[in-house]
């Protein structure tokens, strides 16, 4: 399983991204696939996740102004960022995993793969 994150950029308080995950060694079918976040020194953090039963979740602090989807055909993960503040600022990860327990999806450590990173930086 490999993970590509790309989309990230510049953008005003107040814009919009979208970001994307291409998955690559399999398909969607029974994988857990979602988004972290890591703002210079702090620790990495739950965005979003797809659960792989169809389920989606959500950090408190970003819910009502990101969706996550995705699309089967070409086996990417999105994630649709508006309203964004520059709280939202950081490194922005894709994860997977095809073991994770649903008690676990918002803990780093239970995603065994990971995507490069694609910056995200909100500023005027």
């Amino acid at each position: 399983v490999q993970l590509q994150a790309y989309g990230g950029g510049l953008v005003q308080p107040g814009g919009s991204l979208r970001l994307s995950c291409a998955l690559s060694g399999r398909t969607f079918s029974g994988v857990t696939m979602g988004w972290f976040r890591q703002a210079p020194g702090k620790e990495r953090e739950f965005v979003a996740v797809r659960w792989r039963g169809g389920n989606y979740f959500y950090a408190d602090s970003v819910k009502g102004r990101f969706t996550i989807s995705r699309e089967a055909a070409t086996n990417t993960l999105y994630l649709r960022m508006n309203n964004l503040n520059p709280e939202d600022t950081g490194l922005y990860f894709c994860a997977a995993s095809l073991r994770v327990i649903l008690s676990n999806i918002r803990t780093p450590s239970a995603y065994e793969y990971w995507g490069q990173g694609t910056l995200v930086t909100v500023s005027s």
